[in-house]
């Protein structure tokens, strides 16, 4: 996409020779990343009385400077100044700072507007856009096993937009924005968490710019009437970056045909959530939809059984 997958590997410590890629290390670190966002909705829950798009702005602002802070204190600056001066890793990178700013908002608003059960369905369907990026653009293969488990999943998703019943353009937006998000961090070759440092520093003007106007509108969130909303907002920038820079890492070490059934993980704790902390209902859908879920990824557990056996 960006002509950039064998240009400035030196800036990539993850892919040196001395710490070469390997699938178990990859599923582990994106395991940790979806089950962290999994728990998200409880965080932006306790922040409802802020409007969802502040929250959004300060967890971009916080980012920013919770990154730079690590990388002076580990001294990562000169891989970040050398994929500054890359034009082409440069462009990539502000690709995927637009398409997570844009995932971070559509979810903040969901959560906000009691739209979770939508949101748990984007994330059912990234998985499948993941897939689709694999085969198209990375000449991935399939095997029978996992071509049916992608069949149960695309019934489940059809089961549960039909069950919402009517156009789930949060849903997409969250599929579509993450799923070539991951596809963008797939072909930059960057450290995980220098990318991600990049990305938010790539939207500082503009978080700053916005926080800056609603101090002086009067209008922030950001008070000394409110401490512990204060620090939750702080908190969200290395909230934010832990589990990010887990699926970063974990991306570049697993095929998007994998990746792409792990986040299947997020959603179903999502929606456990929903439903035993936040009060909305488990339907005979939801019960549809969970089943083909479950399948699927039974089906890509022998698949990978039967791989390693062969190896």
């Amino acid at each position: 996409m960006f002509g950039i997958r064998s240009s400035n590997t030196i800036i990539m410590s993850e892919n040196s020779p001395s710490s070469a890629p390997n699938e178990t290390t990859g599923i582990l670190y994106a395991t940790a990343a979806y089950s962290l966002w999994g728990f998200f909705p409880l965080y932006w829950h306790a922040l409802g009385s802020v409007p969802p798009f502040q929250i959004s702005m300060h967890r971009m602002f916080w980012c920013a400077l919770f990154g730079i802070a690590i990388c002076a204190a580990t001294r990562r600056f000169g891989g970040i100044r050398l994929a500054l001066s890359n034009r082409k890793i440069l462009a990539a990178l502000t690709v995927s700072s637009i398409l997570i700013s844009i995932n971070w908002t559509l979810y903040i608003f969901a959560v906000a507007d009691h739209h979770l059960v939508e949101a748990s369905l984007g994330y059912y369907i990234n998985p499948l856009i993941s897939i689709a990026l694999g085969v198209v653009l990375l000449g991935e293969k399939l095997s029978r096993l996992r071509m049916a488990a992608i069949a149960l999943a695309t019934i489940a998703v059809v089961v549960k937009a039909y069950g919402l019943g009517h156009f789930p353009w949060i849903a997409l937006g969250l599929a579509f924005s993450f799923g070539f998000y991951g596809y963008v961090r797939k072909l930059t070759p960057i450290a995980a968490f220098d990318g991600l440092t990049i990305e938010v520093i790539i939207l500082f003007p503009l978080t700053a710019g916005a926080l800056l106007f609603w101090g002086v509108q009067g209008t922030s969130a950001f008070t000394p009437a409110h401490p512990f909303t204060d620090f939750l907002l702080v908190m969200a920038g290395p909230v934010t970056a832990l589990p990010l820079t887990l699926f970063a890492a974990g991306a570049r070490r697993v095929s998007m045909s994998t990746l792409g059934f792990l986040q299947y993980l997020s959603p179903s704790i999502t929606l456990t959530l929903a439903v035993v902390f936040l009060g909305e209902a488990f339907t005979p859908t939801d019960m549809a939809t969970f089943g083909c879920i479950w399948l699927a990824l039974i089906l890509v557990a022998v698949d990978g059984q039967m791989r390693r056996k062969t190896a």
